[in-house]
């Protein structure tokens, strides 16, 4: 095994569903030094696991997006130990928790709930990328991927519903564009875009898998397998873009 490796990969909300899949893809391949963030040390027992088989090659980091000062002792705990990242992409989202869910119609709406659906699936991206574009001025080729959803689109937006998640989504994309610009500018071989993972057996999906059909039902596995691939494909021409898991352009 390589003990000096030479990729940094970062990725957040790496306790569980796509992040945690996404950990265990990176750790297979010898060249990748992995730091993976957490907000809880309870929810991250898998993930500290992998942490004392791959000590040298995981760190565990504590962060939760929602909060700045967070963001930015995190940060810290990573330039404490390279210079540079990568990749890094940031899986956190919510659909449900607890009392909240999905808005079915107007009469649902109401601004805590629209709030916090932003601060985790909008703000969070864009406070990521203030912070890291540090460690990604750089030489070397670099990606900066949020997962998205393609219910986010407004252009494909024909159902109607959860509105919250769909304009948190929509405003994730809108960011992660306009960072891509910036980016652009002050970090040219920083490839930003926005992903959306396909329905994935996760606990964000769980209460609406059953209308799903079963072969539109992607394990955590298969799905982290072609978001890679659409990754390792990205050419910088293609940041700023929204990408469907089989590498389709999405409208917005």
């Amino acid at each position: 095994m390589n003990q000096n490796p030479t990729n940094h990969t970062l990725i957040i909300g790496a306790t569980q569903g796509i992040g945690l899949g996404f950990v265990k893809r990176f750790l297979e391949r010898n060249n990748t030094r992995v730091y993976g963030t957490y907000r809880y040390p309870e929810s991250a027992i898998e993930l500290m696991k992998l942490a004392t088989q791959y000590p040298e090659r995981l760190t565990c980091v504590p962060m939760d997006i929602t909060d700045e000062e967070q963001i930015i002792a995190g940060i810290a705990t990573i330039q404490a130990q390279t210079d540079k990242l990568h990749c890094a992409i940031n899986c956190v989202g919510i659909l449900h928790e607890g009392t909240l869910k999905p808005e079915k119609s107007l009469r649902e709406i109401n601004a805590e709930q629209l709030t916090h659906y932003f601060q985790v699936n909008s703000i969070g991206s864009v406070l990521l990328a203030k912070h890291l574009l540090p460690l990604f001025r750089h030489r070397d080729r670099g990606i900066f991927a949020s997962i998205s959803a393609k219910i986010g689109s407004i252009g494909d937006n024909r159902l109607g519903g959860w509105y919250g998640y769909r304009a948190s989504k929509a405003a994730l994309n809108m960011l992660m564009r306009t960072v891509s610009i910036e980016y652009r500018r002050k970090s040219p071989r920083t490839i930003v875009v926005a992903l959306h993972p396909g329905t994935t057996d996760t606990n964000l999906s769980q209460p609406f898998q059953k209308n799903v059909p079963p072969e539109k039902l992607f394990s955590v596995g298969r799905t982290v397998n072609q978001l890679l691939e659409v990754l390792d494909k990205l050419e910088e021409t293609d940041s700023g873009q929204f990408f469907s898991w089989d590498g389709s352009r999405l409208p917005w």
